[in-house]
């Protein structure tokens, strides 16, 4: 655990001293976007809407994208990988350090901009008393969050184990992601429309099923964790140097 403490501080002082909008300038504009402009712009809806729930859910997904696609073919281009495998350090520990920073990097970003959200609100718009986010939202966001964390995540290593550069890592997670969610939208649109309206007419039918896709997302997750840890060997990553 120690060991995977340390890469993951390591990724965070090489993202927190980046210029641009890979660092810190980026982490500045996204909490003010998400933070302080929107809620401005909307008021109690960002706060009390339903929809905030899902939205909320997917932008995760989309913070570790931007950072995981670095993992290892960034140390790839920066030529520090040998170092970094010629160390003591376990192949699950630089596994999972790299991927839980990436994900404690969305988390952060994300908590820091929902708090601040609140304030924001609260402030500005008062209203008959303070306004909080359900904690049915709640549990939403942190659920559906973490499995699109650990997807995009898991997903992201593995594409980044194989990448040459940064920017074909970015471009191939990029085109898989998109791939990935397209295809269940699509799929949703041809089934059935009595399946669909008795799905969603059903509160108890309607449970069951978001469950249900919880749980296989669940082991879909866990599934791509034990691939990437199995592709991830010392020998074939200095192979590839």
């Amino acid at each position: 655990m120690s060991d995977t403490w340390t890469v993951a501080c390591k990724e965070w002082r090489e993202l927190f001293g980046q210029r641009g909008m890979q660092g810190r300038q980026g982490m500045l504009l996204f909490i003010g976007a998400f933070g302080l402009l929107l809620p401005l712009m909307n008021g109690r809806a960002w706060i009390a809407s339903p929809v905030m729930a899902a939205a909320w859910s997917w932008v995760p997904m989309f913070l570790v994208t931007t950072v995981i696609a670095d993992a290892f073919a960034g140390e790839r281009e920066r030529h520090t990988l040998e170092t970094l495998l010629a160390t003591r350090l376990s192949e699950p520990a630089i596994l999972f350090g790299k991927m839980g920073a990436a994900i404690g990097y969305a988390a952060a970003m994300c908590g820091a901009s929902v708090v601040l959200g609140i304030l924001v609100v609260n402030v500005a718009d008062p209203g008959p008393g303070l306004i909080l986010y359900r904690w049915p939202v709640v549990v939403t966001m942190l659920v559906l969050g973490s499995i699109g964390a650990v997807f995009v995540a898991s997903i992201g290593a593995l594409i980044s184990l194989r990448s040459p550069t940064v920017r074909q890592a970015q471009q191939t997670l990029g085109g898989v992601i998109l791939v990935l969610f397209v295809l269940p939208v699509a799929g949703i649109r041809w089934l059935p429309d009595a399946w669909t309206r008795h799905a969603t007419s059903s509160a108890a039918l309607g449970a069951q099923i978001a469950v249900g896709l919880i749980l296989l997302l669940v082991l879909v997750d866990a599934a791509l964790v034990w691939l990437t840890l199995a592709r991830f060997r010392r020998d074939g990553l200095i192979a590839r140097i």
